[in-house]
């Protein structure tokens, strides 16, 4: 709340550019509250305090910026400053600057890295892109298992400051093949005379190091750590990775997945940064398809194009109906979605969720198709008092009764549709995401038209739409 509370007074010293004045403010503020305060800054201002501020404080308020205004940060910092922000930086948040950063930004950047910080940077670059080998740390504290737990508690001591986390320690042999996950309460109680090897250690979880995004999230809600080691091929122990890491990962999914359910490619950067042919690529391929699908709807129409000219009336109810179906099928499609993100079902599950949307569906439209119904005989109840002028005709109680039951087939088909189709994608190895809301709606346009007019030929075949 400090940064909120203050932040006026902040911004009148940077707008006179007391630099001094500033610069002893901001001795009594957490950096979190500082990065607050940079956020709506321009890069210029933004660099300049940065040239201020205490090289720790400058690092750890450097790494609360939002990706975007770091990079521009980067660009206008001098040498000496781009040095120590950049090596007080955690190495994982340091690792997706650097894939966002211009190239010869990203070589200027490394030249100012230490030696030992160098080697950490090139180690996780070389890993693939969105792996936990890229979201990871080294930044850990290991014990080796011949230590005493007194031995083992001076070596915390004497080298766990500027460690990601504490609360985890990690045993390694000397090949650094992973050996144990032991805590640090544990470590603590033991007499000081025992051996690391005979404390009491967690079940032994390890994230290899080129998982991807959706096996890091879920091995993390699996197990419910605050920190998991991340080993190579060999066993070996790399890095690690914590919850505040994991919480970026699983934003960036769920950003790529949102952005896929609404009929596009997921962006690579923020939108603000998406030039126009980007965004064009981004999104024209799927509104292309989407389009071409569309017009599998105007084929239909074009087929009950005679029983449309002989009963006009039928035509005012196609909006109706094929918006109904193709609302509840994006529902039904997104329910399904999350409920497989989560692990709440798996593909083995779709025949009971098959028989649920049958269930729910057929339920969706009997209450949509006696809204419909309603809804005609209520306009044609106000005709007949003469409050209203127009009339569905006199064999509105057929249409009334036409409008109902394309409701209730069109609804169950959407939701059944949109249900039953992220499973398919997820067979075939396609991300369910892909199944967007609005390509399950194209899908239930056409069926909807189809559904639609073969009811009404059926029950208006030997009146309204009689040759």
């Amino acid at each position: 709340m400090l940064g909120h509370l203050l932040k006026p007074e902040y911004e009148e010293l940077i707008r006179k550019k007391d630099w001094e004045s500033l610069r002893i403010a901001f001795e009594e503020v957490d950096p979190a509250d500082i990065a607050e305060i940079l956020e709506d800054l321009p890069a210029a201002d933004s660099g300049v305090i940065f040239r201020i501020l205490p090289r720790d404080s400058a690092g750890v308020a450097f790494e609360y910026l939002p990706l975007d205004q770091q990079t521009e940060i980067v660009q206008t910092l001098g040498s000496e400053q781009l040095k120590n922000v950049l090596n007080e930086m955690a190495p994982d948040d340091r690792t997706r600057l650097f894939e966002e950063l211009p190239a010869e930004v990203t070589n200027r950047a490394l030249e100012q890295l230490s030696a030992e910080e160098l080697k950490v940077a090139r180690e996780l670059l070389g890993y693939a892109e969105n792996s936990a080998g890229r979201h990871m740390t080294p930044e850990y504290h290991a014990l080796k298992p011949g230590m005493t737990a007194r031995e083992a508690l001076d070596s915390v001591r004497k080298h766990g400051k500027g460690r990601e986390t504490l609360n985890s320690l990690y045993i390694l042999d000397e090949k650094r093949v992973l050996l144990g996950d032991l805590r640090l309460a544990e470590l603590v109680m033991a007499e000081p005379d025992a051996l690391v090897r005979d404390l009491p250690t967690r079940a032994l979880v390890a994230i290899p190091a080129t998982a991807q995004k959706d096996e890091i999230i879920s091995t993390f809600e699996k197990y419910d750590r605050v920190a998991l080691p991340v080993t190579d091929s060999r066993g070996a122990m790399v890095g690690i990775i914590t919850a505040d890491d994991v919480l970026d990962v699983a934003e960036e999914q769920a950003t790529e997945d949102i952005q896929k359910m609404g009929g596009m490619e997921a962006l690579d950067a923020p939108y603000m940064e998406i030039g126009a042919w980007e965004m064009l690529r981004k999104r024209g391929g799927w509104l292309s398809v989407l389009l071409v699908g569309e017009m599998l709807t105007t084929t239909a129409m074009t087929h009950f194009e005679g029983a449309i000219e002989r009963a006009v009336v039928l035509a005012l109810f196609v909006p109706l109906i094929i918006s109904s179906g193709g609302n509840s099928g994006s529902q039904a499609t997104s329910i399904i979605i999350r409920a497989l993100a989560v692990r709440e079902i798996d593909v083995k599950d779709w025949w009971r969720v098959l028989v649920r949307e049958l269930r729910s569906g057929t339920m969706l439209g009997l209450l949509l198709g006696t809204i419909g119904i309603v809804r005609i005989l209520a306009w044609e109840g106000l005709h007949t008092t003469g409050v209203i002028h127009t009339s569905y005709g006199e064999h509105y109680l057929l249409v009334a009764l036409t409008v109902g039951i394309s409701l209730m087939g069109v609804v169950l088909f959407g939701s059944v549709t949109g249900s039953m189709l992220p499973f398919l994608l997820r067979r075939l190895g396609f991300d369910p995401a892909t199944a967007s809301a609005p390509f399950v709606a194209t899908l239930v346009d056409v069926t909807g038209i189809i559904i639609y007019f073969t009811v009404a030929t059926m029950l208006l075949g030997s009146t309204l739409l009689a040759p």
